[in-house]
């Protein structure tokens, strides 16, 4: 008797299970006209679009009729359940609803590999319908290849690359990251023609898809040009005291430097002379001025670019000397006789002061 039911129970379901699967590919004829196909028209089609985030859960919803119809899920022509029963291998799927007749699947963690078309299949005695879904999985921007910081020298041209993957297709935008903030045409590759020095530095790339935030990577460019020297200055030279020659470059990469007095070269250490090389300067300093320090004095700033050079003259400085005068109160006044002028003594002295005073003036201007 138990051998009966057993048989008998088996006998419905592969009953439900072979009308499911009618129900999903139908029945086709033995033959087509050569170059035709059959297209079979579901009944009670329902179309859904469902977009998901990768790493999210997918709930694919779909509903029994009654208590005594049967459910079924495809993905594609695989099947994931029959009924209760889980053909899928992949831990991740599941049955669930919030009601007896809610026959929803759901993925979790879901991925790419997840991505495509799904069919819920309804088995009823008189109604039998599907319902299509196709899950669409969403991925963030990520950049996975980005050119390597370089070094190029002044003038040459200059290619830039970032690859970058998600779904939808990410949006690259390039940036260089200076003071002025300079944005270029989006795209995978930048070009820049004849590189200058002010185009060194980091570029920033930006990829996005409004799925989630943006993925950021940065490049650098080190642009090598010969030195050119900016300044070149002493802080005033007195005899017997010190004094320093300034020599102030731009060069990449950093110069090195020669001192020349002369057509002499000069030396750190050398008769009270102390040299030193800083990134963008050297300093030549002279501990105690004698004349024999007096001379043009020139630098030489040289890298792997080229070279140049600046001099300057190096005299003693000369003592301001302020001009002194006798006072007027001591001075004897001149005698106006020979003039043929008259007068009181005091006016005619403080007279003459004063065109003293005014002559002095006009001479000076």
């Amino acid at each position: 008797m138990d051998m009966r039911l057993v048989v008998q129970d088996a006998f419905c379901f592969n009953q439900w299970f072979a009308a499911v699967i009618l129900s999903l590919f139908s029945v086709l004829p033995c033959c087509l006209p050569a170059g035709q196909s059959l297209e079979f028209q579901w009944p009670a089609v329902e179309d859904n679009n469902i977009v998901v985030r990768q790493g999210d859960t997918a709930i694919l919803r779909c509903f029994l009729a009654d208590g005594t119809s049967k459910g079924a899920w495809l993905n594609r022509s695989s099947i994931i359940f029959a009924g209760n029963d889980k053909w899928s291998v992949d831990p991740r799927i599941s049955i669930g609803g919030s009601s007896k007749l809610e026959y929803s699947l759901q993925i979790r963690k879901v991925d790419v590999t997840d991505d495509g078309p799904y069919t819920c299949s309804v088995q009823t005695q008189n109604n039998p319908r599907a319902v299509q879904m196709h899950l669409t999985v969403q991925v963030p921007p990520k950049i996975y290849d980005i050119s390597t910081n370089m070094g190029v020298n002044e003038g040459n041209n200059v290619t830039l690359m970032c690859l970058a993957s998600g779904k939808p297709d990410p949006s690259i935008t390039w940036r260089h990251i200076s003071p002025s903030g300079k944005s270029f045409e989006n795209g995978e590759y930048l070009e820049i023609f004849g590189i200058t020095r002010d185009q060194a530095g980091e570029y920033e790339c930006s990829a996005g898809n409004d799925v989630s935030f943006a993925d950021v990577k940065k490049v650098r460019i080190t642009v090598n040009f010969p030195p050119k020297i900016l300044e070149l200055t002493h802080s005033g030279v007195i005899t017997g005291h010190a004094a320093a020659i300034r020599c102030e470059t731009a060069a990449v990469p950093s110069a090195t430097y020669d001192w020349y007095k002369g057509d002499k070269k000069l030396f750190n250490g050398q008769q009270g002379i102390t040299i030193k090389d800083y990134k963008s300067r050297s300093v030549l300093t002279i501990s105690n001025v004698t004349e024999g320090n007096f001379g043009n004095y020139t630098c030489v700033a040289t890298n792997i670019m080229g070279t140049d050079n600046s001099s300057i003259l190096i005299n003693q400085k000369l003592e301001i000397i302020e001009p002194t005068t006798s006072s007027p109160l001591t001075s004897p006044a001149p005698s106006t006789a020979q003039y043929g002028i008259t007068g009181n003594a005091d006016i005619l002295s403080s007279s003459w002061y004063l065109t003293l005073v005014i002559s002095s003036s006009i001479s000076i201007f």
